[in-house]
């Protein structure tokens, strides 16, 4: 046997000498692109899973009534408002789901503007656990640890920055409400507008298969109560996520060895304003910012990008995920009916749809220019934590459960009623 010292012969192919490095290289891409596309697929699949069960166990009867009359009648603080919208949203995964809930409350009189608007504030708070829990994935290696959960939690800062600089100008002065009102009132009626929010998203029509296969078994075929199906569905979708997760950042890192570490600089990334549509658009696509977000973690903890590059699309998805809740209020408005007390609270619910998309847009306006900020937040916080990892966990447990809860149990003892 040839020594594996020996030069190569004369006559062997160029293939022959390449390193084992370069031979990697020259792999065909497809099959692990296509692997990282399947995975990405059952990611947004499990994400919608998992909002789908526990938003099962919301809506029923019992559930919605408990949330309707006790939870929700403590919004009259605007503190207990925002804390309801960030314990709710945590809790089912879905912003989506509380501003349509809080916009369909509003328009059947249950709440006014005044306390629905800190409760999509607090909304915007909530959604951002689902791409910190996703960083989580990490937590083996120190360094993509630390990238990723930069990349998840300049997310969170963005947002808690602009409900600590809006809210109490919204509690003293309307600043939100106000406008929102008179934006919606203007508008009128806006009957042509669809009726069903929901008829025109793709990919929840792409993912349905597993959500019905998951009500059929669990319901139908096992016969369980739908709280408990929807319990145990939510289980299964976050079962679900962190294998998906491990199997895309497996696939994302074979895949940005090779050839494509560039393309999302050159393409999606080149500038600050193609990040921020790209996240705009793909948030109004799926309706959940949530997935939107969490699809670039996983490359911020492979290192493909950068936080700079990563918060103007983190922008742009908050933008985006506003057109759940408008297509929620304008369906409001157009089936409010011709009397002057309908007609109202459906330009009402339009106008809380309205106050959410002029709190994404106000706090993008401030918070893009300084930017410095939420970035440095991120970094400092990412550092310490990947040194201490369980200051993540911490952090989840306190940012989106503890605090508001405490909070919430407080105001209701000792704070009730505006300011």
């Amino acid at each position: 046997m040839a020594d594996m010292d020996d030069p190569a012969p004369p006559d062997a192919s160029p293939a022959a000498v390449l390193t084992p490095a370069r031979a990697r290289r020259g792999r065909p891409l497809w099959p692990r692109a296509l692997a990282a596309l399947a995975a990405v697929y059952l990611f947004v699949a499990a994400i919608n899973l998992m909002g789908h069960g526990l938003k099962t166990v919301a809506e029923v009867p019992s559930s919605e009534a408990f949330l309707r009359e006790s939870v929700f009648a403590l919004a009259d603080h605007p503190l207990a408002g925002v804390c309801i919208g960030i314990l709710l949203t945590s809790l089912v995964q879905s912003s989506s789901f509380t501003t349509s809930f809080v916009v369909g409350l509003v328009a059947a009189g249950q709440i006014g503007l005044p306390q629905a608007i800190p409760i999509v504030m607090g909304a915007n708070i909530g959604t951002t656990i689902t791409n910190t829990m996703v960083s989580l994935v990490n937590m083996n290696r120190r360094l993509e640890f630390r990238r990723s959960l930069g990349g998840a939690v300049v997310h969170d800062f963005f947002n808690m920055l602009s409900v600590f600089l809006l809210w109490p100008l919204e509690a003293a002065w309307g600043v939100i409400s106000r406008p929102a009102g008179m934006l919606a009132e203007w508008l009128g009626g806006a009957a042509f507008f669809t009726a069903d929010p929901t008829d025109v998203n793709v990919v929840k029509m792409a993912v349905a298969p597993f959500t019905a296969a998951a009500d059929g078994l669990l319901q139908s075929l096992l016969g369980l109560s739908k709280t408990i199906a929807g319990a145990a569905t939510a289980v299964i979708g976050i079962v679900l996520l962190f294998v998906a997760l491990i199997f895309l950042v497996k696939m994302l890192r074979g895949l940005f060895k090779q050839r494509l570490s560039g393309l999302f600089s050159r393409t999606i990334f080149r500038n600050k304003w193609s990040a921020f549509v790209v996240g705009l658009l793909i948030t109004a696509a799926v309706q959940s910012s949530s997935v939107t977000i969490s699809l670039v973690v996983p490359l911020a903890g492979a290192g493909v990008l950068t936080l700079p590059q990563v918060f103007p699309y983190t922008l742009g998805a908050n933008v985006g995920t506003t057109v759940t809740a408008l297509l929620a209020g304008l369906a409001a408005a157009a089936m409010a009916g011709s009397d002057e007390a309908a007609r109202m609270a459906g330009a009402a619910a339009l106008a809380v749809a309205f106050g959410h998309l002029l709190f994404n847009v106000i706090g993008t306006s401030v918070f893009w220019p300084l930017k410095w900020v939420p970035i440095s937040l991120a970094k400092g916080f990412a550092k310490r934590a990947s040194r201490r990892r369980l200051l993540a966990g911490v952090y989840i447990v306190l940012a989106f459960f503890v605090l508001p809860t405490l909070l919430i149990v407080l105001v209701n003892r000792y704070g009730r009623g505006p300011g």
